[in-house]
């Protein structure tokens, strides 16, 4: 039952933004600083989920089954097991703190769904891992937390490795960057129309 729930959670996991973005947009109430902020921190996300696809490539867009060609312990995946996730919860939670939603409450309720969303879906993935790679897989759980970002990059030179391929990883992180575009603009044009009225009415 767990391991359905858990691959259920993994098929629809690009969906569940969907009610935080809506409540962004209705509750909107963005200002210059968390415009700054939020974008900051959205923006590393993005960079450390295009840095992580340039080096798993598109298997990182399955909606099906978890799984994969490699143990890739290369570029973020050296320091994080999970960077994607880690990228992914940046973007949520600085987004929306560039909308200034809800602010404390949504970011907050925000970081501990995604996070509850990304353990469980890590769960059925590193069943799969440990299965494929056995070993080396331990060996590197023991030395790359899940989601904590270690400073020095964990390597291992027997492991088999993809090549780095920054045009395959913007092809594969398309639709993101389309999505990130398109809310962030959204955000900023909605900051806009609201001071607007207000420089209107000063003068």
């Amino acid at each position: 039952m767990a391991s359905k729930f858990s691959l259920k959670v993994f098929k629809y996991r690009s969906y569940t933004p969907i009610p935080f973005i809506i409540l962004m947009v209705l509750y909107n109430e963005p200002n210059v600083y968390s415009l700054l902020g939020g974008f900051l921190m959205a923006a590393l996300g993005e960079l450390i989920r295009l840095w992580g696809v340039s080096w798993a490539g598109s298997e990182t867009r399955t909606t099906g089954g978890v799984g994969g060609t490699y143990l890739v312990i290369s570029g973020p995946f050296g320091h994080v097991r999970n960077p994607l996730y880690v990228g992914n919860i940046l973007m949520y939670v600085g987004i929306g703190i560039m909308a200034n939603a809800l602010c404390p409450y949504l970011p907050i309720v925000a970081f501990f769904f995604f996070a509850w969303q990304y353990v469980t879906i890590v769960g059925e993935e590193e069943a799969y891992l440990k299965t494929a790679f056995g070993e080396s897989y331990a060996e590197y759980c023991k030395n790359v937390p899940r989601f904590i970002p270690r400073i020095s990059a964990y390597k291992n030179s027997a492991l088999p490795q993809p090549s780095y391929n920054l045009k395959a990883g913007l092809r594969s992180e398309r639709r993101t960057l389309q999505a990130f575009t398109i809310i962030t603009v959204t955000v900023f044009l909605l900051w806009l129309f609201r001071i607007m009225p207000m420089k209107l009415i000063a003068n």
